[in-house]
């Protein structure tokens, strides 16, 4: 097909038109999310349980850290960025979808020796108080209750705010959380002191709106 200067100088302008077009967009979705604690909509979230997940790490035996996941975690934020104090949050953690690479491990932490989870197959949190860092906005400290195999203790957890902002999956809010727990205040003996007690625990969590 032949191809006249005309036509060639308009197909260039139409190409350079519709990229400016998806610039543009791009602009705008990239505008439309924020870093800003105070920027995020109030209102009542659900976890992503594509996006959220529980991975923990303990000492094994002195050779090496161990680490695994709790996956399909379920959980519901209430968000106040103008009270902060006034948001809560609550999770579901099934000990039964835990992931640690090893089927015999797998296997092994659904029996007494760790999770029990004939008797108890979910753990739950649940906040107490939420503090937002006065030097640093984008912080904050979650107190709250962990109930793991009947047994209730308080937990604290360190929480980073990432971003919140529309998407095409709904409007977001997505956040990071770091906590610590002895595993034998819940009950869980097993292998002890050669198999550390210390847990460290990192949430990662994308939170969406209902619209």
């Amino acid at each position: 097909m032949r191809l006249t200067a005309r036509s060639t100088v308009v197909r260039i302008g139409a190409g350079a038109m519709a990229l400016s077009l998806l610039a543009g967009g791009a602009v705008v979705a990239q505008a439309a999310l924020t870093r800003v604690p105070s920027e995020v909509q109030a209102g009542d979230y659900k976890l992503d349980p594509a996006h959220g997940k529980i991975t923990w790490s303990v000492d094994h035996l002195g050779f090496s850290t161990y680490v695994g996941q709790f996956v399909n975690v379920q959980a519901e934020l209430k968000l106040d960025p103008a009270n902060p104090s006034a948001s809560s949050l609550t999770a579901t953690i099934p000990l039964t979808e835990v992931a640690s690479n090893s089927d015999g491990l797998n296997r092994h932490l659904q029996t007494a020796d760790f999770f029990d989870t004939a008797n108890h197959p979910v753990a739950t949190f649940r906040s107490t108080r939420i503090v937002v860092d006065p030097s640093d906005p984008d912080e904050a400290t979650v107190y709250g209750e962990l109930t793991l195999r009947g047994v209730t203790k308080p937990v604290t957890m360190e929480v980073d705010f990432n971003q919140a902002g529309q998407t095409r999956g709904g409007y977001k809010a997505g956040f990071d959380g770091e906590a610590k727990i002895k595993r034998s205040d819940f009950g869980i003996t097993f292998g002890l002191p050669a198999l550390g007690d210390e847990v460290e625990l990192h949430i990662e969590g994308e939170f969406v709106k209902p619209g």
